[in-house]
């Protein structure tokens, strides 16, 4: 994690430094690139005004470089940051707050960066009429030379606005309509809820099933994984794709993956990443297998399952399961990625995506889909309320997802939802049962945002637009005594993931932050008790006990909050290994669990990871023993005398991969 977000791949992601040498300050104007430089530290500004409530969309042209976006508004604070992809073009789209003067700053992404161009391409007030929200809001997929994208709004069993927008298919130049049937990639884990349920009604199945029962080939880890720890992300199994891309897999360019894979990753693991139910980690293993089981017990084919007992009973008659990404979809989209070329590239399917995702279906179908769930056709309304009623772990918390779905709220709204992605197709779908009403958006750009479909919802919905905010009188932050500081300085590890470390401190009257391997940043207070993070998109607050003492922070950060501890006694230094440490851990590493070699080898002073199929990943230092490159932590293993002799690697939803070193 860092301060600055960024989009991480699989397995890199780009690191951000403050903003260092002053540039000046160049105006934009509509539909007029201008062009730059930045490496190092360099920050490139421009600015442009704006109303509120207004539509601002600028893109950069990276010419090769990777560069990092940073909208500022009228009060220096960050509205947007962002970095996509480390090449080719992208898109930065925000909705003003506030009038004034904003400020476009480009920096550096990684140690190179290079040149680009920043064009402004809309600068607009935002519409109250939401059919003319949508246009706004998607105008960047309203064009005949690359992908698009399709919206559609229902309530009371009425559809209110339906529109496609964009191409799908470039090669044969097909428009995408609103009945062009779309892979929706994860929004697919909620029909394969539904199969097992409808199994659990006919008696054929209990969700409290050891799995092992269906699929008896299944490793006995010495604890039962029941079929429900399948459908709420709790089994303690690793997440096939996360694994699969330390073994070379490059899953960006559509290398093949089965599923016939899924039971032999899970029966190389030594043990399960965490007991039962007592974790939720969102994980695509666990959902193949649930289609495994629906195959099995029903003895059909889940492809031919869904067909019959699911899509046809309910009227889906444009829905279907790709079983195969190598058999094609008729009438269906492609997907399509950008690359550094400025080039639209046909990337495929997930292959293995079964029960995870794999469905290809249309708008109308979707929302067939949401009105069943609200009057079932198939299945009871019983088994839909269990769907929508989220898992609680053993410790009493509340996971916020059901059988394949997300359970939250929406301004105070309950909202039931479940987004996708595969390679490059992107979906949502949001229903909110107590306005009998919902909306889905689907893409088949990879660089789409679906969650766009919230703030749509709040445009057709008026239950859903933001309650007022009861005015009060503003902290002054200049009467904020800095000597009050002193009680929350300190070292705070984030609960998720104990390795990254804020670090507060105090310098006469100014405070700082300090994020493991980051350098300093400057804290403006809003309250006594929270602070903004300086030219970041982020804040912090801080929390006490019964007894009054100060005992953890929250890092807010692009509306996640992380929970951090407050670590007693003195600072920690941070760990600089020299030379010759670094040395003693480079070599060889093999993985029996993978069956994949990684070297660690050091280059110009900083240590690498090479994999033979893998692009390079530079190693940075985050805490004693431990090493952080995009997506990837790598944690050493000693022997009694203090040698490395191996690693455990996690890779986001995959956790404590063995590496050991080869001798």
């Amino acid at each position: 994690m860092r301060f600055w977000p960024a989009l991480a791949c699989l397995l890199g992601s780009a690191s951000f430094a403050a903003p260092h040498a002053l540039a000046a300050q160049s105006p934009l104007a509509l539909g007029k690139p201008l062009a730059g430089t930045v490496t190092g530290k360099d920050t490139a500004r421009f600015t442009l005004r704006a109303d509120s409530n207004t539509v601002v969309r600028l893109r950069v042209d990276q010419r090769p470089g990777n560069v990092g976006l940073r909208l500022l508004g009228p009060r220096n604070t960050v509205v947007r940051a962002m970095n996509g992809s480390a090449k080719g073009p992208e898109e930065l789209l925000v909705i003003t707050n506030e009038a004034g003067a904003y400020q476009l700053q480009v920096v550096a992404a990684d140690t190179t960066g290079g040149a680009f161009a920043v064009t402004l391409l809309t600068n607009e007030r935002l519409s109250t009429d939401p059919k003319r929200q949508v246009d706004q809001l998607l105008a960047l997929w309203d064009r005949r030379d690359g992908p698009g994208a399709a919206v559609a709004v229902w309530r009371g069993g009425r559809t209110v606005f339906a529109k496609a927008y964009g191409m799908a298919n470039l090669a044969y130049e097909i428009p995408f309509t609103v009945s062009t049937p779309t892979n929706i990639g994860s929004t697919s884990k909620q029909f394969t809820a539904f199969a097992v349920m409808l199994l659990v009604e006919e008696g054929k199945l209990s969700l409290d099933d050891d799995v092992r029962k269906h699929l008896p080939e299944l490793k006995d880890f010495g604890q039962v994984v029941t079929v429900r720890n399948l459908l709420t992300h709790t089994t303690g199994y690793r997440e096939l794709y996360n694994s699969l891309t330390l073994t070379g897999r490059r899953l960006d360019e559509s290398d093949y993956v089965g599923r016939e894979e899924y039971i032999p990753l899970v029966n190389r693991q030594p043990a399960l990443q965490n007991a039962p139910g007592t974790e939720f980690n969102y994980n695509n293993t666990a959902f193949g297998l649930a289609a495994m089981i629906v195959a099995r017990v029903s003895g059909m084919p889940f492809e031919a399952f869904m067909a019959q007992r699911v899509f046809g009973p309910i009227g889906l008659t444009h829905t279907q399961v790709r079983a195969d990404v190598r058999v094609p979809v008729k009438g269906a989209t492609v997907g399509y990625s950008r690359s550094d070329k400025d080039v639209w590239r046909d990337l495929g399917d997930l292959g293995g995506s079964m029960g995870a995702g794999g469905i290809y279906t249309t708008l109308g179908d979707l929302q067939k889909w949401a009105e069943h769930l609200a009057n079932p056709k198939v299945g009871t309304k019983a088994s839909v309320a269990q769907m929508m009623t989220p898992f609680t772990l053993t410790d009493g918390k509340s996971t916020g997802y059901g059988l394949g779905l997300f359970v939250d709220t929406q301004n105070e709204q309950k909202r039931v939802h479940h987004g996708g992605a595969d390679v490059s197709h992107r979906s949502m779908l949001a229903l909110y049962p107590d306005l009998n009403a919902g909306i889905t958006v689907q893409s088949n750009d990879g660089a789409f945002d679906s969650s766009i479909a919230f703030r749509l919802a709040e445009a057709f919905f008026p239950e859903l637009a933001p309650k007022p905010v009861v005015a009060r009188a503003p902290f002054d932050a200049s009467k904020y005594e800095a000597k009050k500081f002193d009680e929350f300085a300190g070292q705070y590890a984030l609960d998720a993931a104990p390795a990254f470390v804020l670090t507060f401190s105090r310098a006469g009257d100014t405070l700082y932050t300090q994020a493991t391997g980051q350098g300093k940043l400057r804290l403006t207070p809003t309250s006594d008790t929270s602070f903004a993070v300086q030219g970041v998109q982020a804040s912090v607050e801080f929390s006490r006990d019964a007894a009054k003492k100060v005992n953890g922070a929250t890092l807010v950060q692009n509306g996640a909050r992380q929970r951090a501890s407050r670590r007693e006694g003195p600072v920690v230094a941070a760990w600089a290994p020299s030379a010759t440490e670094l040395a003693a851990i480079s070599g060889r590493f093999f993985s029996e669990e993978l069956e994949t070699f990684w070297d660690i080898a050091l280059v110009n002073g900083t240590l690498v990871a090479k994999q033979r199929r893998a692009t390079d990943v530079p190693l940075r230092v985050t805490a004693k023993d431990t090493f952080t490159g995009g997506a990837v932590t790598l944690t050493l293993e000693r022997d009694r005398v203090g040698q490395v002799i191996g690693f455990y690697a996690n890779v986001a939803r995959s956790r404590d991969i063995r590496f050991a070193r080869v001798r």
